[in-house]
């Protein structure tokens, strides 16, 4: 959750940017503006020389990031999917430094016409950027029940993805399901027993929302590009909300922290070849203080690893690993 906004606080903000081992001349991408909490820190230890490309899919974010007055800073409005894409854009050919916060901010949770929070009835819209792609209302309207319980169940690791599913089914028949009060209300009816403290939609919310973003396909998609673009010696930071997306970032992370070796092929260990990726010390995750001023950082956890000057091939990589790190 990276952000500069009232009510709102960077998760692991302090440990993210010590990660990237800041050069006060180096180049760096800020993958999730925000509210610019994480932005700001960088630009404040680089050097006159320095430069920070941030990106941010969602309009609100890019608006915020206007309003950042300093020559060596500049915003893209897109997705990270897109990383190599505006850094071709850019002419920037290799950073020092990427950063990606995968949370959501609190302005996207606390705004009730963004549609992402049970606690507050709203549009059910979910999209991190409203001008592309279907709402997640316009999602159930039109998805069939399998679809619903595969998503809610594979996205939100959901028990009752079945119940869950057959409830919204029937609901939709009756009238259409546009309000988020009206699918927590939906959900809460469906789930027979809850752990202690969780809102009985919460998995649900995180499933719908997850699927409509293609959270996962993103993260995907973006890790291989900013290896390929990492600088010898440059570091990659990702702070993690939930579990299925630290799957795919520490599978991601460990698969090119080993060396890629021909398949069935015997070699000796002085003939290794180097591996692309050095994993930077262990997982770190908020501490008690942290937590007690900020509940929503529970679930967060920051892996970091080093480029090597290995090469990297991230087609070659697909092919040798066919999804092992996605799954």
């Amino acid at each position: 959750m990276s952000g500069h906004a009232p009510g709102h606080r960077a998760v692991l903000a302090a440990e993210s940017i010590a990660a990237l081992a800041l050069r006060a001349d180096g180049t760096y991408v800020d993958l999730t503006f925000g509210r610019g909490g994480h932005s700001r820190a960088i630009l404040a230890a680089l050097g006159p020389a320095g430069r920070l490309l941030a990106l941010d899919r969602d309009p609100e974010a890019v608006a915020a990031a206007q309003t950042l007055a300093d020559a060596r800073f500049s915003i893209v409005h897109a997705p990270f999917s897109e990383l190599g894409r505006v850094l071709d854009s850019a002419r920037v050919p290799l950073v020092h430094g990427v950063l990606a916060d995968l949370g959501m901010s609190s302005p996207q949770l606390d705004t009730p016409a963004r549609g992402f929070s049970f606690r507050r009835d709203g549009p059910l819209d979910m999209r991190m950027d409203p001008t592309r792609g279907e709402s997640a209302a316009q999602w159930l309207a039109s998805a069939t029940q399998t679809e619903i319980r595969e998503a809610i169940e594979n996205h939100g690791e959901e028990r009752f993805a079945k119940q869950i599913a057959a409830a919204l089914v029937a609901a939709r028949a009756r009238e259409p399901i546009v309000r988020t009060q009206q699918l927590a209300d939906l959900v809460a009816a469906a789930v027979r027993t809850r752990e202690a403290g969780q809102d009985p939609a919460t998995r649900t919310f995180q499933a719908l929302r997850i699927l409509v973003n293609r959270e996962l396909e993103e993260v995907s998609l973006m890790l291989p590009q900013a290896v390929v673009r990492l600088a010898a010696g440059g570091r990659l930071a990702v702070v993690s909300f939930h579990s299925l997306e630290d799957r795919i970032v520490k599978r991601f992370m460990r698969a090119l922290a080993q060396p890629a070796l021909p398949r069935d092929l015997p070699i000796r260990a002085s003939e290794m070849p180097p591996a692309a990726l050095r994993i930077v010390g262990r997982p770190v995750r908020p501490g008690e203080a942290e937590l007690a001023a900020n509940p929503r950082a529970r679930s967060a956890v920051l892996r970091v690893a080093e480029r090597t000057e290995a090469p990297f091939d991230p087609a070659s990589f697909a092919r040798i690993e066919p999804d092992a790190w996605r799954s």
